[in-house]
This record gives C-alpha cells, structure tokens and sequence, in this order.
C-alpha cells in the first residue's frame, strides 16, 4: 500500500494513464540585437493566445462545473498580466538577447524555485499556476502540440505529478474514475475540482512512493483513507470492490429520504441546511433536500480572481440564491479571508501567527468600503427571499456594533439610490473564538441569532492547529473543555430568545447528534454531501435517548470517554 493525502472521496478501481510531464526541452538560443523587435512581437502574440485559450477554458469550466470553480482562471490571465512576471521575462530578452521561449523558461524556474523554497502551502500552490500559465505560453512559442488524454472509450485513473486548472477542465468525470496526483494536498486546486466533480482523489505522495507508476498499470485508490495500491491482488481488488459497490448502493437508498422530514422514532423534529461556496451547490442542497443555506462561505466569490468583487456582481450572487431558496432562509457569512484564506489582489502583512491575527470581520472593519459593498449587495438581495447576515470571528461587543453602524450607512445610501431591501434583515454573531462564548450573554442583546462554528471554536479552546501534522491528535472535538463552551453558548442565546445553529464540521458528525439534542439544538447546517448520512441517523435514534447520553456525556472527564461513548451508543458504519 502506499498511503497519500486523501484530498477527494470515493474507491476507484482502473488502469493507470500516466499524463507526461508538461514540459519542454529549451535550447538556450540567442538573437542579434536587430532582431529583439520581432522576437518581442512573437512574446506579445503567445500572451495574446494564451489569454483567449485561458477565457475559453472559463467560460466552459462555469457552464459545467460551476462559477466559484471557473474563477480559477482569472488568476491565470493575472500572471500573464503580471507586471512583475512580465519584467522578468522581458528583461532577460533586453539584457541577455535571448529567444523569447528561452526567457520564459528561464522567468519560470525562477519564480517557481522562488515559492518552492516558501514554507507555506498556498505559495506552493500557486508556484503551479504560474508554471501552468507559463507553459501554456511555451507551447505557442515553441508551436508544439498539447498532451492529450487517452481517445478510447476504456474509463481510466489519471495519474500526474500534479494537475493544473488547464488541463482539468477538460476532464470527462463519466471516463476519469479518479486520480493519483503526487504532489498537492486538500487545498490544491486540483483537489478543489475532483470534490465539484465528483471524482476520488489522493495527492500527496513525494514522502511515501518507491515505485514509479507507468500507464497501463492497475490501480485501486481509496480517496477517503488516501491509499493507493499498485497493481493488486485479488484480495484487495475484491475488498475494494465491495467496498465501492455497498457505497453507491448506500447512495442510492440514502437518495431516497431526500424528501423525508428529519424526525426521530419519538417525534422530535430536526432541521438540516446546507453550507455551500457558490450558485452551483445549491443542486445538490436540493438534490440532498436542505431547508435552507445554513452557511454561504462568500469568500469563494473573493477568490481566484484579478480584484474585489463589484455590489453588482455579489447581488446577482446572492439574489438567485435566494430566489432559489425561496421561504427557506439563506445565512450569508461576510467576507472570511486571513489565516489559510488569501486574495492573491489584496496583501495581508506577514504574520508571526496568522490564524491569531489579521482576518474575518477584523479585516471587514478595518476596510469599511469593501465591507460596505458587500453589505449593500447582500441588503439588495433580501428582498428576493429569506436572507440573513451573519459576521465571522466576533470576539467582541465593539466589532458587532461596528459592523451594525455600516449596515447602517449602507441601508442609508440604498434608501437613498431608491433600492429596495429588507429593513429588519436578521444579523448573526458566528461563535468561534473563547472570547465570544464568555460574553455569549451580551452577545445576544446584540444580535438577532448565533451561528457555532466548531471548527475554529475546537482549535482556538485546545490551542491545537488541526493542519500541524505534529499535534493533530489533539485536536479533540469531545473534550469537556469543548462541551462546556457549547453549552454556556446555547445557555445565553436561549436565555435571549434567540435562535442558535451549528454549522461547523461538528454539524455533521453523527457522534454529535447526542449533544445537541440534550442541549436543544435542532439547526445543523453541513455540507450538501452529509445531509442524507445525518438525516438516516437522526430516522433511527430516539431522542429521549441520546439526551440521557449527552446528559451523561457531560458528567464524564475525558474526550477519549465522552467519544467511546457515543460510538457505543450509534455503533459505527462499516464501508
């Protein structure tokens, strides 16, 4: 076995195509000084049609797939606008009357040796884009041809050292049963695409791969656990069969309680929405039967992209969501960016420790007319349905009353244009840090609803980084510590009267259901792929039950008792 980065879900069992490396062997070829106007000429006209290519590429991906997935690509059109790239390529024309392709070589390996050598994941990763783009660039000059993938019919594992934007987009998902990337983790581009595609992914191979893949070999790879194995025997192949047939046919029958209410066997009724990133996931909120966006992460609008979004374009957004949700309310998170979150347009000074620094609302407030647009936009699109606004990192009265003036101001300037909103347009708090559990009681004089968001409360009460390979099996969202915060946050928004959700990862672990139900949470909003796995959970249980659990969970003093638990009690599921 050899065992990767599970970076999108599902067993997929095939043969190998392996997809040559996308490079070219440069002649290093100079030029006279006479001849420097033409090969500039040859420059400009590869950027030229690299630029139509990479539009054309857009405009499919966002027909398929979907628009925050096409934005990718406006961050390719930037490197080929990118003064700073331009510069280099240019300069080594000037100074050292070298071959444009030559230049551009030479401007690749610079600025990908440059990132490679950051110890930082996000750098890495666009260290890809620009060697995307720029060889996109080198097959014009040089006028060679592009790789292309196999033209039978036969469904085929792909395997690549890594997987750019370029060549994904013209996937078939109906003849790529997965793929093997050995580069690239979760937050790759790549991986961003095989989950919107459906397709099982494992990435991240450099540290465990002794043998060399070749086309044509038989592989199994499992994109839950990030396990690959290299031409098996039938033993494995007739586990992983199994395995990949009683998952779709668990699809299937999961399929069929879409449109049933999710009620325990004693008649408690839970509510279950969706946390989506763009316009493209509501099919399948829909598909999965949602009531409601629970988490609209609006940052995806932000990314991938050449600038800030404008009003216009986020409430065209934010309109047809909520047009499509109809009565069902659609909980729209401000801008959410800092920490593992950047805009390639907009810099973010270094930090000491970004996950404790500059982000969320933080960044919100400290840019008042960036926030005021989205503002505006999301007001606008209140009038078209159910529409909530809910802030992102609160720690503090002072940011939830800051943020309460520029609603203000940008429902003053809409009154004014003469645009329509909703006027009493509910505002949330996200309870995602310490502090804003201990003023939890004043929190929710302040705002109309809580949101929970258990990912960054985990990390922040344990002051474990879940991404640090080093500590991540501390990262324990069962621990007493944990219990307790939920606990005194529920506490406070029910003693206001107002509504509280769950929309962390937590929302979707069935372990939880426990928990929440002896608290009286019955909002969880999850992504669109667990709604059916939870509602099948909340079907089968009795509520009066698993309240006696979270009852007792609360009396125990260890994460590892409170889990053993509620495994106990739920059993778990064989794959």
């Amino acid at each position: 076995m050899i065992q990767g980065i599970g970076a999108a879900a599902g067993v997929a069992i095939g043969k190998a195509f392996v997809l040559p490396t996308w490079e070219w062997d440069v002649p290093d070829r100079r030029m006279e000084s006479v001849d420097l106007a033409k090969e500039f000429e040859r420059l400009y006209e590869g950027i030229r049609t690299s630029k139509t290519e990479i539009e054309f590429m857009k405009n499919e991906i966002k027909e398929t797939v979907g628009v925050a997935e096409s934005n990718i690509f406006d961050a390719h059109i930037a490197i080929l606008e990118d003064p700073v790239f331009m510069s280099e390529i240019r300069g080594i024309i000037e100074r050292q009357y070298k071959a444009a392709e030559v230049a551009v070589k030479e401007a690749i390996d610079h600025f990908v040796t440059m990132f490679d050598l950051l110890d930082d994941e996000y750098m890495k990763e666009r260290a890809l884009d620009i060697k995307d783009v720029g060889n996109r660039l080198l097959k014009h000059l040089l006028g060679t041809p592009d790789i292309t993938l196999p033209s039978d019919t036969q469904p085929y594992i792909l395997v690549a050292r890594e997987l750019s934007p370029s060549q994904l987009v013209h996937l078939n998902p109906q003849r790529v049963l997965g793929m093997v990337t050995i580069a690239g983790g979760k937050t790759s581009h790549s991986a961003i695409m095989a989950r919107a595609l459906g397709i099982p992914l494992v990435s991240g191979l450099e540290d465990s791969l002794t043998e060399i893949f070749k086309t044509g070999d038989l592989l199994v790879i499992d994109g839950d656990e990030g396990a690959i194995f290299l031409n098996p025997d039938h033993v494995i192949i007739d586990q992983y069969t199994a395995i990949a047939e009683r998952q779709r046919r668990r699809k299937e029958q999961l399929q069929l309680l879409a449109t049933v209410d999710p009620v325990t066997k004693d008649n408690v009724r839970m509510k279950l929405a969706g946390n989506i990133s763009s316009v493209k996931d509501l099919e399948l909120t829909f598909k999965y039967g949602a009531e409601g966006v629970g988490l609209f992460r609006t940052e995806f609008l932000y990314m991938d992209r050449l600038g800030f979004p404008s009003e216009e374009e986020q409430f065209e957004v934010y309109r047809q969501i909520a047009e499509r949700m109809g009565e069902h309310s659609v909980v729209i998170r401000t801008l959410d960016i800092g920490g593992d979150k950047q805009l390639e347009y907009f810099t973010i000074p270094e930090e000491e420790n970004p996950v404790l620094g500059f982000r969320a609302i933080r960044i919100s407030l400290d840019n008042k007319e960036i926030f005021k647009t989205q503002l505006m936009a999301i007001l606008r699109a209140s009038a078209y349905g159910n529409v909530k606004i809910l802030y992102p990192m609160i720690s503090s009265l002072e940011e939830v009353r800051k943020a309460k003036e520029i609603l203000q101001e940008a429902k003053q300037e809409l009154t004014a244009r003469g645009i329509a909103y909703d006027d009493n347009v509910p505002i949330g708090a996200m309870i995602e840090v310490p502090a804003a559990v201990a003023i939890a009681d004043l929190l929710a004089q302040e705002v109309d609803f809580f949101s929970i968001g258990t990912n960054d409360l985990v990390q922040y009460v344990l002051a474990v980084d879940r991404m640090n390979e080093k500590i991540a099996h501390m990262y324990h969202p069962f621990h007493p510590a944990v219990l307790r915060m939920l606990r005194q946050t529920v506490i406070a928004a029910k003693e206001a009267g107002i509504p509280i959700s769950v929309c962390g990862e937590l929302a979707s672990d069935e372990r939880a259901l426990p928990i929440w139900l002896y608290l009286g949470v019955s909002n969880l909003s999850m992504s669109s792929q667990s709604l059916l796995r939870v509602k099948h959970r909340i079907l089968n249980i009795y509520a009066s039950e698993s309240r006696e659990l979270g009852a007792h969970c609360y009396r125990l003093s260890t994460s590892t008792e409170v889990e053993a638990e509620l495994v106990r009690y739920l059993g778990t599921e064989v794959r």
